[in-house]
């Protein structure tokens, strides 16, 4: 009888450390699946963006050489600084978001080039720089990665209370339902971690955890399967870990390397 007790723990064991490999096996594959997913996200981020930054400056060159003023002993120095100009504005696409500081640097670099030739005529030619700079900077816009300040409090004033309050900011204003994002944020986690990860046991766990179900942040893949993010969760990750690196104070190494 006792043999019999011996073995069946023994079993049950064995059970536990088969379901703990597993687990694990499934952890790594799903964190090495979301890093595979976002090499060949990005790989392609930048074959795309190069292409469009090509495309553009072929359409500016071909602008500039069309509509620039054909007889003056100037054209081609200036034709080459206007290239210059537009050939950074254009490479601002690589970075993925487009600051509006930069589109404005340029503008006004375009506005500095223009007070130093002598020509009325020359206003022919960086109007001309000044339309394809423009015509980029539209093209940034449907790709949404440049908005202006005025574009963002728009954007602010459209936002609605009740449905960013119940679907976004409750779900986050617990500590331990932001610790349980947070984990499984970068892997998936079964029910026993995120137990040991909170501290909660049972319903206060699962309390929490059909919260951010019920809101859209988590799913389990089945019944009592493990928990993963979502699309929706994720970004409101991303857009949280955002405001707090915008906010959070900087340190004095970090304000000596900005003044650099």
């Amino acid at each position: 009888m006792i043999q019999e007790e011996d073995l069946n723990s023994d079993l049950s064991d064995i059970k536990h450390m088969l379901s703990d490999i597993q687990s694990d096996i499934r952890s790594f594959m799903d964190s090495s699946n979301h890093q595979h997913l976002d090499m060949m996200v990005n790989n392609v981020k930048n074959d795309y963006s190069g292409v469009i930054v090509r495309h553009l400056m072929e359409d500016a060159g071909k602008g500039l050489e069309k509509n620039m003023v054909k007889k003056c002993e100037m054209r081609n120095d200036c034709k080459g600084l206007l290239s210059n100009v537009l050939e950074k504005n254009a490479g601002l696409i690589r970075g993925g978001v487009v600051n509006e500081a930069a589109i404005e640097e340029n503008r006004l670099e375009l506005k500095q080039l223009r007070t130093m030739v002598p020509y009325n005529k020359c206003d022919i030619c960086f109007a001309e720089a000044s339309d394809i700079l423009s015509k980029q900077v539209t093209l940034m816009r449907s790709m949404r990665i440049y908005e202006t300040n005025k574009d963002k409090r728009k954007d602010l004033s459209q936002l609605p209370p009740e449905e960013v309050v119940t679907s976004i900011l409750e779900p986050l204003c617990h500590q331990k339902r932001f610790e349980i994002l947070k984990a499984i944020s970068a892997e998936t986690k079964n029910f026993s971690a995120l137990s040991k990860l909170t501290g909660l046991r049972g319903g206060n766990l699962l309390f929490h955890l059909q919260k951010l179900i019920e809101k859209g942040m988590i799913i389990q893949r089945h019944e009592r399967g493990d928990y993963m993010i979502t699309g929706k969760g994720f970004k409101v990750m991303e857009g949280v870990s955002s405001i707090y690196s915008a906010l959070e104070p900087k340190s004095d190494e970090q304000q000596d390397q900005d003044s650099e």
